[in-house]
Order: structure tokens, then C-alpha cells, then sequence
């Protein structure tokens, strides 16, 4: 069980060439001063499908990230990554038993933590835009439709180096995240934790009446939620609030 004499702590375990998901973070908990977030990286710099990029993913190094974090006497521990998108939830399921034999703490994953969130908010239907390659995508719309999630669009930026996603900026964003929330899906999500959705979030949900669910903003929000400190803000995306 948490502590209730001192802040809620959130472990997080970090792509080590990501760049966004930690002030994203700090920026999404603002001001408050019940929760504290500690970060470990683990080597990730590309994403693609092939065995390289997927040894990067190593069960046994988010193992020994976690034992880092356990150390800080965290309440939860998230790996802060997508990768269970594409290589599959059940991989990302199998993470967490892992971490938590490993180290007795309670554990998610930013796919987990897009499942729940699906689950909570009756989420059927989704819009994809992601920085990644097409094939990618692909992947990725595939093992959500085994989750039981149906994709009624995607874009995909084409870029593979993990480092080059927390560059795109929001005007780059804007005109494709429009295109997809005039599918009308359930909501428009922005999937990897290296990218900056959350900073347009409230302006597409208020200017497309879609709601929006980003990476980084669901991880923490999960995290938080078993933390037993829930995601007070409801401009980070109106499904978490």
C-alpha cells in the first residue's frame, strides 16, 4: 500500500533518447505537491520491425531498470514506452508480472494504461497518429483490433529515430489531427511517449468536439490512478478527467 505520510511516488522507466515525456510530465502535474515522479532510462534510439529494434524491448533490462526505481521506494512503476503497441499487449501484460515478482510494486505500461483508459471510457473506435513509419502503424492498428479496438483512420509521420519525434511540432500536428477527427471515432489518440500531443489535446477536443487521449498525458494518468492519486486536469485530454 502507498504511504499516507508522504507524496505518491511514480517510477517511470524512460526511452533514453526521449526528450519530451519527462517535462511533459512534470507540466502535466503543474503545481502539485501529493505526487513525485523518478525517472530510470533503459537504451531505446529507433523504432522499426525488425529484431534489432525489438532486442531494445529486453524483458530482463526493464527488469533490472524496475529494481533501480524499487530502490526510491516507488508505489508504482510504469515503463513509459509504446512498444506493446506494436509488438503486442500481451508482451506488455507479461512485463508487468515480471516487474512486480521482481519487485513487489504494482506496474503498467503506456499500451496498458491506452487499454484501461479504453476500457473506462467505452472506447470502441479509435483515429491513430503517430510519428512512426507506415508499417509500423500497421502493426500497431492490428493488435489493437485484437484488443477489440477498430482504427477508422492513421497517419504515420514516416520517421523511424526515436530522438527525431520529440521535433515534430504542433503546426506539423494540427491539419492530420483535424483530418482524423473528421472520422468521428470514439477518440483521436497520439501514441509515443516522444512526441508532444498533450500541447494540442484541448484544441483539437474543443475545436473537433473529438476527445483526445496522448501517451504521455495516459501513462501518467494510469500511474497515478494506481497510485491513489488521481489526474486532476481536465485539459490533458477530457477522458482522464
Amino acid at each position: 500500500m502507498p504511504s499516507t505520510t508522504r507524496p505518491r511516488r511514480i517510477g517511470m522507466i524512460v526511452p533514453s533518447s526521449n526528450t519530451c515525456l519527462e517535462p511533459q510530465t512534470y507540466r502535466i502535474l503543474g503545481n502539485r505537491t501529493d505526487v513525485t515522479v523518478h525517472f530510470t532510462r533503459i537504451p531505446v534510439t529507433r523504432i522499426a520491425l525488425d529484431d534489432s529494434s525489438d532486442r531494445q524491448f529486453d524483458p530482463a533490462v526493464m527488469r533490472e531498470a524496475a529494481r533501480l526505481l524499487a530502490t526510491a521506494d516507488v508505489d508504482v512503476i510504469a515503463w513509459n514506452g509504446t512498444s506493446g503497441s506494436w509488438l503486442g499487449s500481451d508482451h506488455d501484460r507479461e512485463l508487468v508480472a515480471e516487474i512486480t515478482d521482481a519487485t513487489g510494486i504494482p506496474a503498467t505500461t503506456s499500451t496498458l494504461a491506452y487499454l484501461e483508459a479504453f476500457r473506462t471510457s467505452g472506447t470502441e473506435r479509435m483515429a491513430l497518429f503517430t510519428p512512426y513509419t507506415e508499417d509500423v502503424n500497421r502493426q500497431i492498428i492490428a493488435s489493437y483490433e485484437r484488443e477489440g479496438i477498430k482504427t477508422m483512420d492513421h497517419r504515420a509521420l514516416g520517421l523511424s529515430d526515436n530522438e527525431s519525434f520529440a521535433r515534430v511540432t504542433d503546426d506539423e500536428m494540427l491539419p492530420g489531427s483535424r483530418e482524423l477527427a473528421a472520422a468521428a471515432p470514439d477518440a483521436l489518440i497520439y501514441l509515443c511517449t516522444n512526441l508532444y500531443g498533450a500541447n494540442i489535446t484541448a484544441e483539437i477536443e474543443d475545436s473537433t468536439g473529438v476527445a483526445v487521449l496522448d501517451s504521455v498525458a495516459v501513462t501518467l494518468w494510469h500511474a497515478l490512478k494506481l497510485a491513489g492519486a488521481p489526474l486532476l486536469e481536465p485539459r490533458w485530454g477530457r477522458l482522464l478527467a
